[in-house]
């Protein structure tokens, strides 16, 4: 049989996926440790309504004084989620927040890379728009303008050109 705190833990980080504020801010009532808490993937509550594209839940944690900063055992945060996944609203909210634009992952990514990567243009205007540095090289040796000539994205190329 599974201990209570995992059970309580598994229906919080449920409920962050789905958008349930209410329940969250329950679980949180009983236990404001589970806040900075991570899933049994290694996912922090932030990062996991970002990924999820939970607006509003993304919003409550930060108002609740989630890290705006914290990484996933890759490195990876919130931001980096939502460039990935192509979420220009939580972008801009995380942004707005006092993200860190630069923070590199485990492989030196940063968020202006995934944005490459992955075709996400508004989001990589964004980025630009709030200061990302352009010049940054992952682990490879590689900035986002290498990664957006490799992803055949010229859209991309020509905003991080110029």
């Amino acid at each position: 049989m599974l201990p209570f705190s995992y059970i309580s833990g598994m229906e919080y980080f449920e409920a962050i996926r789905r958008g349930e504020i209410d329940a969250v801010k329950q679980h949180l009532s009983e236990n404001p440790d589970l806040l900075n808490k991570r899933d049994s993937r290694g996912f922090p509550s932030l990062i996991l309504a970002s990924y999820n594209e939970q607006y509003k839940m993304t919003e409550y944690l930060l108002d609740t004084g989630a890290d705006i900063n914290v990484q996933d055992a890759a490195g990876n945060t919130a931001l980096m989620g939502v460039c990935f996944k192509g979420y220009p609203k939580i972008a801009q909210l995380l942004i707005e927040r006092g993200v860190d634009v630069d923070k590199q992952n485990t492989n030196g990514a940063t968020a202006l890379i995934y944005t490459a990567t992955f075709g996400q243009r508004e989001i990589a205007e964004l980025l630009i728009k709030h200061g990302a540095d352009k010049a940054i090289r992952d682990q490879r040796g590689n900035t986002a303008l290498d990664h957006a000539r490799m992803q055949g994205a010229p859209g991309i190329v020509e905003l991080l050109s110029n």
